[in-house]
């Protein structure tokens, strides 16, 4: 017999609750996934399509995205296993990678991440590309170009913590550097994969292990994170000061100064270069977060916003993501609240 569909009141009155029934199903279920205060380290931001990505300390390098920055989702891993030459340069490296940075160029994705052992020196920075973060697309997929830079015990700087800019001629650079002595800076090739050849001066923007003279006195100072930012004519530095990783211990902050060169010198407010120990704390702990930082800032939408991680009383020192707008004074200087 040829069934016919029933289009009575009562039949799309019961078929009415059951969509409703199963959106409200649907909707539990992408609350239950959907993460409001997210777990992060030392995270990265950017854009495509109508999702922010963040990239995160993590094992295979931690992903996130969101179309409100406020509600986030869990993707996989870049890596599903350790790059192998990685593995072969820092003992006990295992996939558990730091403090990634993410730019795109002509079309392509460029991904940067540290391997390194906590407390040493022995590190190096690699990269790898993509053509789009979306995990769905057929394109997806990274492709891994190996080390960019490294460093050992003979070293007097750490090759973690990496960040690239181009400049204003639209040459990229790199600058990196956790402890020792600080941050430094290297043009790279214009393929965005090696350092490069032609222009293979390394430059030290900031350190706290220098005395007044500048002369280097051993591994003493705690400045980590750079990250370079351009606005209005000036490169401006951030870094984070004092101590991560140790929860509602943690005293980190951040720190600016800002040079009309990129290569430098970088002055805070006061005129203080950053090599000497200058920089205006622009953002430090409170009472929820006692310590705040390894930050990064964008351009976006009209507006500027930091990007960083506080270990967050309420979780019982736990890392979590933090977003704030930059807005900026008379004078130029960021002006940050937490």
């Amino acid at each position: 017999m040829l069934q016919t569909k029933d289009f009575s009141k009562n039949n799309l009155k019961q078929k009415g609750l059951l969509c409703l029934a199963l959106t409200a199903v649907a909707t539990a279920l992408n609350a239950q996934t959907a993460i409001l205060d997210p777990g992060v380290h030392d995270p990265v931001a950017i854009r495509e399509g109508k999702y922010e990505y963040v990239f995160s300390t993590g094992q295979g390098i931690s992903v996130m995205r969101s179309e409100d920055m406020t509600h986030w989702k869990l993707l996989n891993p870049v890596f599903d296993n350790p790059p192998a030459w990685a593995v072969s340069k820092i003992k006990g490296y295992r996939g558990h990678t730091w403090a990634p940075d993410i730019i795109k160029h002509n079309g392509t994705y460029y991904l940067y991440y540290s391997v390194s052992s906590f407390g040493k020196n022995t590190s190096a920075i690699g990269v790898a590309t993509a053509k789009t973060l979306d995990p769905d697309s057929p394109k997806a997929g990274w492709t891994d170009h190996g080390m960019v830079v490294s460093s050992d015990s003979t070293d007097l700087w750490n090759a973690i913590d990496p960040n690239v800019i181009l400049d204003e001629k639209g040459k990229p650079w790199m600058v990196w550097g956790s402890w020792w002595d600080g941050i430094q800076l290297i043009r790279l090739d214009d393929n965005m994969l090696s350092v490069s050849k032609k222009y293979p001066k390394r430059y030290t923007l900031a350190s706290r292990s220098r005395d007044a003279q500048g002369h280097y006195q051993g591994n003493k100072g705690a400045i980590e994170g750079p990250f370079l930012f351009h606005k209005n004519g000036y490169y401006y530095l951030f870094v984070s000061f004092d101590h991560c990783c140790q929860g509602l211990k943690s005293d980190y902050k951040v720190a600016v100064g800002r040079s009309k060169k990129i290569t430098g010198p970088y002055l805070d407010s006061h005129g203080r270069d950053m090599l000497l120990g200058g920089g205006d704390i622009v953002l430090k702990g409170n009472e929820r977060y006692p310590g705040v930082g390894h930050c990064s800032v964008y351009a976006q939408d009209g507006k500027d916003y930091i990007f960083f991680h506080g270990y967050d009383r309420k979780y019982e020192g736990d890392s979590k993501l933090l977003i704030r707008e930059v807005k900026w004074d008379k004078n130029g200087w960021p002006v940050i609240e937490l």
